[in-house]
């Protein structure tokens, strides 16, 4: 069980993945701040938990705005007085068209949500990190199957997935001096609203359109969970957890 000093701060813990890891960092025993566009979805979470009020804090937040980013840290302080775990998770795709097809909105979207928003939120991280005492902290970051290899017509969410994994490398190696560490989690297919149309079928590289299985969701909080519980000399530098029979592992 994690000290109840600890504080764990969530980002897209309103619905699918991050609902999950903040649902198992309550039960560990963790005060979680809770961060996503909707407050409503924000508090269903924290509803679904039954964790006392004290021990839980909504920010309604967009990741992309340097502004919201620095309020949704700025209340963390001043409500809990330090940040011991940062999972960055919220993250976005695009429609499923042909490479020429996308428009620079569609782009742009997906970075500033899937790379800029970790950024911005990994160097609010650092600030209050570097300075607490005990000093340091965990910054974990979601990854993706799509951090190695692509599904077709996926360019904006896999390229932005391959840049989580120099921004994991990189804030490794500056957050040493600071003892923060960091790790990433690379997740396949597990079952949230983002990820149903696996089941349904999908398109592979091949060309056709296959149904794909599924894990629930409650594995990958159980593995962010043990990353995070982890003494901070000690780091799961990358982690894949994924459904079973995925076509990862085969793949090209």
């Amino acid at each position: 069980m994690a000290s109840e000093t600890k504080v764990a701060l969530i980002t897209g813990a309103g619905s699918g993945v991050g609902r999950s890891v903040a649902l198992a960092f309550l039960k560990d025993g963790y005060t979680v701040v809770l961060a996503g566009r909707r407050q409503d979805a924000l508090a269903g979470t924290i509803q679904q938990s039954g964790a006392p009020a004290d021990r839980t804090l909504a920010v309604p937040t967009d990741v992309t705005d340097p502004k919201s980013v620095r309020a949704l840290f700025d209340a963390t302080k001043a409500k809990f007085g330090r940040l011991d775990v940062l999972f960055n998770n919220a993250g976005v795709n695009a429609p499923g068209v042909p490479l020429e097809e996308l428009t620079f909105e569609q782009w742009k979207a997906v970075v500033d949500t899937n790379l800029t928003g970790p950024f911005l939120c990994t160097q609010e991280a650092f600030r209050i990190m570097k300075d607490q005492d005990p000093r340091g902290g965990r910054i974990i970051n979601n990854g993706s199957i799509s951090a190695h290899v692509p599904r077709p017509n996926s360019a904006p969410y896999t390229s932005t997935k391959h840049a989580i994994t120099g921004l994991t490398r990189s804030t490794s190696l500056d957050g040493r001096k600071y003892g923060i560490a960091c790790g990433q989690v690379d997740i396949g297919n597990a079952a949230t609203e983002m990820a149903s149309r696996m089941a349904k079928g999908v398109p592979q590289a091949d060309g056709s359109i296959k149904p794909e299985p599924l894990m629930d969701a409650t594995h990958v909080a159980s593995t962010v969970l043990a990353m995070a519980n982890l003494p901070l000399d000690a780091n799961i530098q990358f982690v894949t957890v994924m459904a079973t029979n995925m076509p990862f592992i085969g793949r090209g």
